[in-house]
């Protein structure tokens, strides 16, 4: 039994095969449309949740599964004081596969141990947020045609961005990829990054405050959100939210082959005359998240 906690769980070939299968799955999705008859997912979201948790349910149902589950703490026994080793035992005995965000940093780690069904990290705190990763390399992949060779641009909260912790750690398995890592001071990459997965990996990167400089030379922008959710109080939030907003006038800069990606949702980082431009895909990205989803869940289902 195999759980995805996160993105290094996967070797780079089991990640070649989830991408090749979401692309077959893209192309004919009828193929695919009974795989999961009697099968049943349990979505154990602990934290407010649009894309993934619907994304998940949406490549279940696809796949003439079922789904359960909650979608906020408030509404499951861990507003009594039940542990995620107690659910995820019980929940084992009630689902085939489960999907688990939670606030709390390493909780998926501990649902995988004590669960006798296939755990799925879909974000947990700031650390990691595997499914979201495959979904960015399906995207990269899909309209750049590679993996390697890249430059990307990462934008706006570097530091809680558990999306932009999950592709830093999987992209640094790729040959010739440099980051342009695009920040306040204050929401810089932890330093765990820095050092143990880009300096210690001679991963050539720049870390900077100005995204204008830098647009020339990127391939992907990662555009996201500063969180309000992450801070300790409101002051630091309003004072950073703004940093960096990407408009028309910053992408006549980017190449023409240069594309916007955000993990979504978007406050207003991302100015909404951008989306009428073709190199603005993160919609787009947002539906490729489901022929992922459903080729993770065949694969830890071993139904392929």
């Amino acid at each position: 039994m195999k759980h995805l906690i996160s993105p290094l769980d996967l070797s780079t070939s089991e990640l070649e095969g989830i991408l090749k299968l979401g692309q077959a799955i893209m192309k004919n999705p009828g193929k695919y449309s009974n795989i999961c008859e009697g099968k049943k997912l349990a979505t154990l979201f602990y934290e407010p949740s649009t894309r993934t948790r619907l994304s998940f349910e949406a490549a279940m149902l696809n796949l003439g599964g079922k789904v359960l589950g909650f979608s906020s703490a408030d509404s499951s026994s861990a507003s009594k004081g039940e542990s995620v080793a107690d659910t995820i035992r019980v929940i084992s005995s009630y689902a085939d596969i489960c999907a688990m965000r939670h606030p709390k940093e390493g909780a998926p780690t501990v649902a995988a141990i004590h669960s006798r069904i296939p755990v799925i990290n879909a974000g947990d705190g700031g650390h990691n947020h595997p499914t979201q990763t495959l979904t960015d390399l399906f995207t990269i992949k899909e309209l750049t045609g590679r993996l390697c060779s890249l430059t990307i641009g990462m934008c706006g909260d570097l530091k809680f961005g558990r999306t932009v912790h999950s592709l830093i750690n999987a992209m640094v398995r790729y040959e010739n990829v440099r980051f342009i890592l695009i920040s306040p001071n204050e929401l810089k990459i932890p330093d765990y990054l820095r050092q143990e997965v880009l300096i210690s990996g001679n991963i050539s990167f720049i870390e900077t405050n100005e995204l204008e400089k830098y647009m020339p030379e990127l391939d992907i922008l990662y555009m996201t959100r500063v969180q309000r959710e992450r801070f300790f109080n409101e002051e630091d939030y309003i004072r950073l939210k703004d940093s960096f907003i990407l408009d028309a006038s910053k992408m006549k800069y980017a190449k023409k082959d240069m594309y916007v990606l955000h993990p979504l949702p978007r406050v207003n980082e991302i100015a909404a005359e951008v989306d009428s431009d073709p190199r603005a895909v993160y919609f787009k990205q947002a539906e490729f998240g489901v022929y992922v989803r459903m080729a993770l869940i065949i694969t830890l289902l071993g139904l392929n």
